[in-house]
């Protein structure tokens, strides 16, 4: 048998090299609410833009209970949060990403006493975060927990970080280095923890951010809701939240803090947004011009330091903005829905408006981008599929069954869409190829 010659043994090197490093490729994940970068955009391409109850539905599955959290996906595996309509048990699944197949259905928390809750809201609302090996959980006062995605085991758990809620909890929690930030503002304290993520115990914390502030207060207006954003800027990381009364900057680290803005309305829920060097933060309702009620949207200069509300908002408007949902930021294009359909185009630079449109329904998800379009669905399960550009172009509208209030994920060419009883996955199915 003939020695293989240097030019061979290149080659097959070469073909060796080339599979282990395809081996090594790692799948597209959607690891926090609003994906993996927490801006509400997908990298994936060949994504569906038309789907129906009997169109381009690669599995739907029924979900236990009912939660608004979002799906969270790493490797094969799509985690969601879920919980007993009137509370009395709250529990996490894990289905697998290519079939569907339910993979675990863990109980984690059940309470004696459960509080009020409002009629929109859900026991299970916040969304997890995960990451290799293992996914975080967060039910607000009922619990906090970190579970081991390999073998399915409660790494730990606490349900000692407690609030009075009052409607119920909805800010999602989120990973930063070794750190778990978790918010739980309620009316009788508004608190933020640094959990390490490994014990759970408490890193740092940092409470009411001025208590004179929230002295004249109704405690109804002292929560929020909202999402953390983690921003670098001069070459620091700052930790962004939108409080109730105040947008303010952490060093993530210590939990020092490093500016605020004064803004004085009720509580927020849609998240910061950060692009080209300004953040922007949702004011939550204004209440104290009367009816009707409308939210703020300021763009605020992130380089300051103390109270910069005089100093550092480049501007703002109170023009069609949500209070619910976060908005999506497309190049220089930022794209959002207001709660009763109001849809805006406009310059996140300098707040120039572009155009706006109506859309039918009432809209609690975040839209999300993937592959050139963005995906706004209502609660009634409509989804508009518009063209991410400077003029409107409306591509799609699809309808599902059921009530949606779940921001979808996007990823590997698929939308994870959850409704009040299934989860779906809609992908380009090889029998509608044609007509997409």
């Amino acid at each position: 048998m003939r020695k293989p010659t240097k030019l061979v043994t290149l080659g097959l090197f070469v073909l060796a090299q080339l599979l282990f490093s395809c081996a090594g490729t790692q799948p597209e994940n959607w690891t926090h609410f609003r994906g993996s970068n927490l801006n509400g955009l997908s990298d994936s391409e060949n994504v569906p833009i038309q789907w129906s109850e009997t169109k381009n539905i690669a599995w739907k599955v029924p979900v236990n209970g009912v939660g608004w959290s979002s799906p969270v996906v790493f490797n094969q595996q799509v985690w969601m949060t879920t919980a007993d309509r009137d509370g009395d048990w709250f529990s996490v699944v894990c289905f697998d990403f290519d079939s569907g197949e339910l993979l675990q259905e863990l109980e984690l928390y059940r309470p004696d006493t459960v509080q009020r809750m409002h009629a929109t809201n859900s026991y299970a609302t916040p969304t997890p975060c995960i990451e290799k090996d293992f996914v975080y959980v967060h039910y607000g006062t009922y619990g906090t927990a970190c579970i081991d995605t390999r073998n399915f085991e409660v790494v730990w758990s606490r349900t000692d970080l407690n609030c009075e809620h009052l409607q119920g909890a909805a800010s999602s929690i989120i990973l930063y280095k070794d750190l778990l930030i978790v918010h739980l503002e309620g009316t009788d304290v508004q608190n933020i923890y640094a959990l390490n993520k490994h014990t759970g115990e408490t890193v740092w914390q940092v409470g009411t951010p001025d208590q004179k502030a929230y002295n004249d207060v109704a405690p109804v207006y002292r929560k929020s809701y909202q999402t953390p954003l983690i921003i670098q800027v001069n070459g620091q990381d700052q930790l962004i939240t939108n409080r109730s009364l105040f947008a303010i900057s952490y060093d993530p680290n210590t939990g020092k803090e490093n500016w605020r803005v004064f803004y004085g309305e009720d509580s927020a829920v849609s998240m910061p947004l950060y692009y080209n060097g300004l953040v922007l933060v949702n004011s939550g309702w204004v209440l104290s011009q009367g009816a009707p009620y409308f939210a703020r949207l300021l763009a605020v200069d992130p380089t300051g330091k103390g109270d910069i509300t005089e100093s550092h908002v480049v501007w703002q408007t109170d023009e069609h903005v949500p209070q619910t949902s976060t908005p999506v930021i497309v190049d220089s294009l930022m794209f959002m829905v207001d709660e009763r359909g109001t849809l805006t185009c406009l310059n996140p630079g300098n707040g120039k408006v572009h155009w706006t449109e109506k859309l039918k329904g009432h809209f609690n998800c975040a839209p999300i981008y993937a592959a050139g379009v963005i995906y706004f669905t209502n609660t009634n399960g409509e989804t508009s599929v518009i063209k991410a550009a400077p003029e409107f172009e409306l591509l799609a509208k699809n309808k599902l069954e059921g009530t949606f209030k779940a921001t979808p994920a996007v990823l590997r060419g698929a939308i994870l869409q959850r409704s009040d009883k299934y989860l779906y996955k809609l992908a380009i199915m090889e029998e509608n190829q044609a007509e997409i």
